[in-house]
């Protein structure tokens, strides 16, 4: 079975070339895998998010996702792919349910289907109350909610996240947690990145750590412990790997 994401020597300086913030990543994700994307702050994380999802070009390598190099074919990649960014920062003048309908106008979704999603969505992050309020009135919570329900609405191959469960309450994250694993389960891929390394040991599969630039572990808890030549939590693992 072929690689649903495959980085290959993605390499993206800023700056003029001062700033390395992605430095020759190679990277390879199995379909129907969670993978969690760990670093410090300015790691590279988001940048290679953003490579992944199409919004920044690398200066070198290439990224495949669901078959297609994005930089080559950028639309069918976006067609597969449900992108949540770090901020939820999204056109306040506009209702939640305007914002989702836009959306699903962008991915041709039939008015069945949309309905459909978009009230499952609405009621497992608990919005449905709060869905034809202007987006300005969100909490930063409730503009996450809405943001995930739009990346996930049109039942995407790959689903890209950035820090997805900040802001949100415990509820949510549960039911964000819950159906990441059944997407999982279904043969979805979940790509994500995040702090809170309690949620990476027990919920992913496999985990990368990238530091400076560079990708300097990825696997198992059982292969990274075996790295770090003793039963480590992931907390541990990660201190150490990343202190220099």
């Amino acid at each position: 079975m072929g690689k649903i994401i495959n980085l290959k020597g993605i390499t993206k300086s800023y700056n003029r070339g001062k700033i390395k913030a992605v430095d020759d990543l190679n990277l390879e994700i199995n379909p129907g895998e969670i993978f969690g994307f760990l670093g410090p702050n300015g790691a590279g994380k988001t940048t290679t998010i953003k490579i992944m999802a199409g919004l920044l070009k690398p200066d070198s390598g290439a990224a495949n996702i669901a078959g297609f190099d994005i930089r080559e074919k950028p639309l069918e990649v976006k067609k597969r792919i449900g992108f949540v960014p770090d901020r939820p920062d999204i056109y306040e003048k506009l209702t939640g349910i305007e914002h989702l309908n836009f959306l699903a106008d962008a991915f041709g979704m039939s008015a069945n289907k949309r309905q459909e999603r978009i009230l499952s969505l609405l009621e497992m992050f608990e919005m449905e109350n709060a869905v034809e309020n202007l987006i300005q009135s969100y909490s930063h919570g409730m503009r996450q909610k809405i943001v995930l329900i739009g990346a996930l609405m049109h039942d995407p191959e790959v689903i890209i996240m950035d820090e997805p469960m900040g802001g949100l309450d415990p509820r949510a994250s549960f039911s964000l947690k819950e159906m990441m694993r059944r997407l999982a389960e279904e043969g979805r891929t979940i790509f994500f990145s995040t702090h809170v390394l309690e949620v990476a040991e027990k919920f992913c599969q496999r985990v990368g750590i990238i530091n400076k630039g560079k990708l300097i572990a990825s696997g198992t808890m059982e292969e990274l412990q075996k790295m770090a030549e003793r039963k480590e939590s992931l907390e541990k693992i990660f201190l150490e790997l990343t202190e220099t």
